[in-house]
């Protein structure tokens, strides 16, 4: 599957979806409400999506979709150190939480996911997509000699990915007044100084 297999109408009610949830959480994302937000017929929206938990499943398919080409775009550039890629990955990431927050909101609506497991599965999806293109330059990095051994791939990659989460959280709670991507620099570039031999 791929971005364009969704038509212009389900990306701006999966838009509007996650702007709700931006603004209001979870609870209030219901056909009705879309259908009011977007003044739509109820009966038209469920021509695009026939519930609640399939706009849901498309928006975290077309963030994943979006985000696995954008990452691959950075990590296939061979010539760069695994330290420049990494930073670059991780700037990429948060501009696209600061230019979209509503969906920070989304993803970090646990709740909505634990009793889903369709739901559940498609975050798992999206972390593993990080968590391997992380994991796999801190190898590199490692096997290469810039990094230290003295923690495994998985370690050190489960600390940067849980560091990031920690700024993006701060940022959300700040209300999106904090300088996300600065923060989150200023936090990868001291776990990169730790790791460096």
């Amino acid at each position: 599957m791929k971005n364009k297999d969704f038509t212009e109408r389900q990306i701006e009610i999966m838009e509007a979806a996650t702007l709700r949830i931006d603004k209001f959480g979870i609870q209030e994302l219901t056909i009705k409400n879309l259908a009011s937000d977007l003044s739509l017929s109820e009966a038209a929206l469920y021509r695009h999506f026939k519930s609640k938990n399939e706009i849901l499943l498309g928006l975290l398919t077309y963030f994943i979709l979006e985000m696995n080409e954008r990452l691959a775009l950075i990590i296939e550039d061979k010539e760069k150190q695994p330290s420049e890629l990494l930073k670059k990955v991780f700037v990429s990431q948060l501009n696209t939480f600061v230019q979209k927050p509503a969906i920070v909101s989304v993803i970090f609506s646990e709740g909505i996911f634990q009793f889903n497991k369709e739901l559940s599965d498609k975050v798992s999806t999206m972390m593993a997509l990080m968590q391997n293109n992380i994991n796999a330059l801190i190898t590199r990095g490692q096997n290469e000699g810039v990094y230290g051994k003295l923690l495994g791939a998985d370690t050190i990659t489960t600390i940067i990915m849980g560091s990031m989460r920690m700024v993006v959280l701060k940022w959300k709670l700040s209300g999106n007044k904090s300088n996300l991507v600065n923060d989150g620099k200023n936090v990868l570039n001291g776990l990169l100084k730790m790791l460096e031999k």
